[in-house]
């Protein structure tokens, strides 16, 4: 237990919901209680060491009869809860890819909850659509793209990735939901991307109408993975050749698997020889483009119709937090605009109405959680934290490089690094098995997570530097840990 101490402070609510002099008393344990938490996160193992199952159980199955006191609430959180957190914060967090939380924009995100906004319409809450507007355009700038991108905000980047295909959908078929919609379209819709694109661009394809058969995954490169631009000009010319439509090509910045970028330049060139919208999804390496030494890696993304890409992985913003940028808000507005009565605009035009930018009617105030961020830390902490990151990133992948048995999978490009254990005699389903059980030990122990992953058949293990607090001695801390249990895994006696 942290043990925040409770004073006087421990009290009843009263028979009527909470009031603000009760939010308040409340309020300020819970601020103390994530602030000790924060101070003391490496403390916990990393990944929850809970079983499926054990944090329903631990709460009754019946619903609250009584309400609880400020003691009770704390102690909840404590013993109930807190079991069950894998520490995306935790400096030995090198899973997936950097789930941060800034503390600044956690006070963003409070702030949000406690205004509690409407955003459904300019004047539901002109604050909140006005420095959604003013927060993406700073971001805009931030990452060096033009004037001529226009930005809003969704939860993730799935989802506005799903919104960039209906719009692509709608691109193509001139407006067809207008009309039959899908159903009166005479030539299959065709959508163009690689084995590397995250998982979510095929479930936005298929939620989109597209349909399983109509995704084309194009070939790539041996060594760096990125989708080969003459695959794609020859895949799409044969299915104009059969009589298809081809509608939208989603390159990949910052691949999930491997941290792969598609050549964008000649995706673009292509997608405009064909008039097809072209979608990017840079949903974590788009943090780097505020490193004016990374943009060369998406060289080639002013050409795209639309971007997307998330500020709470790297970057730092509390999760949810997505940026969408497109050219054509004409288009984007034709397809997504709903004008109920009840909420048309009586101060015309001028203003900007957000639900006809994203498929929810409603929105939270998002914005603050940037806002705060870029007020409270600016920007120059958070450059200096990302190339840290990288730093740590070639240190590590040097370590791999220099060990026998020990190998560099993938180039390098930004904060992940992609190694194998490969000892002599281990290969196929041996090296496979015993690829997983060092990773798994690793990841059981709670001293670190790690993540492993298929490539080319066979399982890897990807490092994601990231979090916030990691800092060298914590890589270096990591490298021993992941060293040991690979050697413990071969069942040899791990050195002195």
């Amino acid at each position: 237990m942290m043990g925040v101490t409770l004073f006087c402070t421990d009290i009843f609510f009263s028979s009527q919901a909470m009031t603000p002099e009760e939010f308040r008393k409340l309020g300020h344990l819970l601020i103390d209680w994530i602030a000790d938490y924060r101070g003391n996160i490496e403390q916990y193992p990393v990944r929850s060491q809970v079983k499926p199952g054990d944090v329903r159980n631990s709460f009754p199955s019946t619903p609250p009869e009584r309400q609880a006191s400020n003691a009770e609430m704390i102690q909840m959180l404590e013993e109930k809860v807190m079991p069950g957190m894998t520490h995306v914060q935790h400096p030995m967090y090198y899973g997936w890819f950097p789930s941060n939380a800034a503390l600044s924009s956690v006070l963003g995100d409070i702030t949000s909850s406690g205004l509690a906004g409407l955003g459904i319409s300019w004047e539901s809450c002109p604050s909140l659509t006005e420095v959604e507007e003013l927060v993406c355009d700073w971001m805009r700038q931030l990452a060096g793209l033009s004037g001529k991108w226009s930005g809003c905000i969704h939860d993730t980047a799935s989802t506005a990735c799903l919104a960039s295909l209906i719009v692509a959908r709608e691109h193509a078929t001139n407006l067809s939901q207008n009309r039959d919609g899908l159903q009166g379209q005479q030539k299959p819709l065709i959508v163009y991307t690689t084995e590397h694109s995250h998982s979510s661009v095929q479930k936005a394809a298929l939620l989109a109408g597209f349909g399983f058969h109509n995704i084309r995954y194009i070939g790539t490169d041996s060594e760096t993975f990125a989708m080969l631009p003459q695959a794609l000009a020859e895949t799409i010319q044969e299915d104009l050749d059969r009589g298809c439509l081809p509608a939208a090509i989603v390159a990949t910045s910052g691949s999930t698997g491997v941290l792969s970028f598609d050549p964008l330049e000649e995706i673009a060139e292509i997608a405009k020889q064909h008039g097809i919208w072209l979608h990017v999804d840079a949903a974590m390496a788009g943090s780097a483009l505020i490193l004016p030494e990374c943009r060369h890696l998406m060289q080639g993304i002013e050409l795209a119709d639309a971007i997307s890409w998330n500020p709470h992985k790297w970057f730092g913003a509390q999760t949810d937090c997505a940026l969408m940028y497109v050219k054509d808000t004409g288009m984007l507005k034709s397809v997504m605009s709903t004008n109920p009565s009840y909420l048309r605009s009586a101060a015309g035009s001028e203003t900007t109405q957000l639900r006809d930018w994203t498929i929810p009617l409603g929105r939270r105030f998002r914005a603050l959680k940037i806002l705060f961020m870029l007020e409270i830390d600016g920007i120059e902490q958070v450059r200096t934290l990302m190339r840290r990151d990288m730093q740590n990133a070639r240190w590590l992948a040097e370590q791999v490089k220099d060990n026998a048995d020990w190998k560099v999978v993938v180039p390098v490009t930004l904060q992940m690094v992609c190694i194998r254990h490969e000892p002599e005699g281990l290969s196929g389903d041996a090296l496979d098995n015993h690829t997983l059980n060092w990773v798994h030990a690793v990841n059981r122990s709670g001293k670190a997570l790690i993540t492993p992953s298929i490539l080319n058949g066979r399982w890897m293990v990807r490092v994601s530097i990231g979090a916030i607090m990691t800092a060298r001695e914590h890589v270096e801390k990591l490298w021993n840990i992941i060293h040991k249990a690979a050697e413990e895994s071969l069942g040899e006696s791990p050195p002195c």
